[in-house]
């Protein structure tokens, strides 16, 4: 997520998604198998949001204890790594020098707890635009465990959203096969959260935010190794996702700052409308053969377990899209309506809901994004 007023397009997913057009596979029955029996999440639909606690920006800062009854996930924003390799995750309020209102830690706690009597899940965000986070040793994974822990228990949070960007996540040249990772900073990730995870049970909640880039780019580039593109990142979240997707209880890629990316309709697909969010999400819930390889397909995720993201205001990131847009493309995925070009593979009228980028911007709205959600789910 960006800090910034205005974010940037990502130049490399352009560069990647528009300038290497392969051709791509059509999409096999295998890829509309049904979803893995994991348990899955509430099917009541839910609002997440990044709120701004350890930073400012021309959204202003906004309070926890002011963030409206709305939100279900309040991801606070952000734990960031003391190096990208340290492990070593570190989190604090907004110097009152850059917020003249941040609330004191005491405050603070105690609306964390208001929020979580309210029946509202408040996690600590990992990572963003300025985060980057390579575990790439076994010193840096029980580092990353340790000092997670110690903000979970310290705030009294509900889990961990990952929210890795930039050059946090890549594969290693002979790194094929997602359900088989080999690269270090992947494998000791899954491996830090399966052990948070067993820690505080059940109950503990793992959302994540990768860009498109780690994500639907894989259905045509997967790293640098056979069948790859030329960059490294490309799909690398996809063997995060895979291994944890039993644990995961929702997942929101930011359908945003993205270049052109390429649907199961092996069309190029960009922002600004309910096409890009239609698409995007489709291939999350259908499933999709990774790189071309019939033989080894993403499967598809629950629809309990998949929200949509998106910025909140046309301030808060490029792809922004209209509140008529917003509806449309859950008139599609839901209802099967209002799909325009776009033909889905399937209606799933489960599917979880909405993140957006960021609270403090739907605020500097006038709360645009979460009233219309609102309203829309009744």
């Amino acid at each position: 997520m960006d800090r910034s007023l205005i974010s940037h397009v990502r130049r490399t997913t352009l560069a990647i998604a528009a300038a290497l057009a392969l051709a791509a596979p059509a999409v096999t029955s295998a890829t509309a198998q049904a979803a893995d029996a994991a348990p899955k999440a509430p099917a009541d639909h839910a609002l997440v949001g990044y709120l701004h606690t350890s930073f400012a920006n021309g959204s202003g800062y906004t309070r926890l204890a002011d963030t409206p009854d709305s939100w279900d996930i309040i991801d606070l924003a952000f734990g960031e790594p003391t190096s990208a390799t340290s492990g070593d995750i570190r989190f604090g309020l907004c110097p009152k020098t850059e917020c003249p209102n941040v609330e004191t830690k005491d405050e603070f706690k105690a609306a964390i707890k208001a929020k979580q009597a309210a029946g509202k899940k408040v996690q600590i965000s990992i990572g963003g635009q300025n985060g980057q986070v390579q575990l790439k040793t076994t010193a840096a994974r029980d580092k990353f465990v340790s000092s997670v822990s110690a903000i979970i228990d310290e705030y009294g949070l509900d889990g961990l959203d990952i929210d890795f960007e930039g050059h946090s996540l890549s594969l290693n040249a002979d790194d094929t096969d997602f359900k088989k990772p080999k690269t270090p900073s992947i494998v000791n990730l899954i491996s830090a959260v399966k052990t948070l995870k067993a820690k505080y049970g059940s109950g503990f909640t793992l959302t994540m935010a990768p860009e498109t880039f780690f994500v639907q780019l894989g259905y045509q580039f997967y790293g640098t190794g056979k069948w790859g593109g030329q960059d490294p990142r490309a799909g690398a979240y996809l063997p995060v996702i895979h291994a944890l997707r039993d644990d995961l209880t929702l997942l929101h890629v930011q359908d945003y700052n993205s270049g052109p990316i390429m649907g199961l309709d092996n069309q190029y697909h960009s922002m600004g409308g309910a096409d890009f969010h239609i698409a995007m999400t489709d291939m999350l819930l259908t499933g999709f053969p990774v790189a071309g390889d019939k033989n080894n397909v993403f499967p598809p995720l629950p629809p309990q377990k998949v929200a949509i993201g998106m910025p909140a205001s046309v301030n808060a990131g490029n792809g922004h899209v209209s509140t008529g847009e917003v509806n449309k493309a859950l008139d599609c995925l839901t209802k099967k309506t209002n799909c325009g070009s776009y033909q889905t593979h399937g209606t799933w009228p489960d599917l979880r809901g909405l993140m957006t980028w960021s609270i403090n911007w739907d605020r500097f709205n006038s709360w645009e994004f979460s009233k219309n959600f609102d309203a829309y789910f009744g």
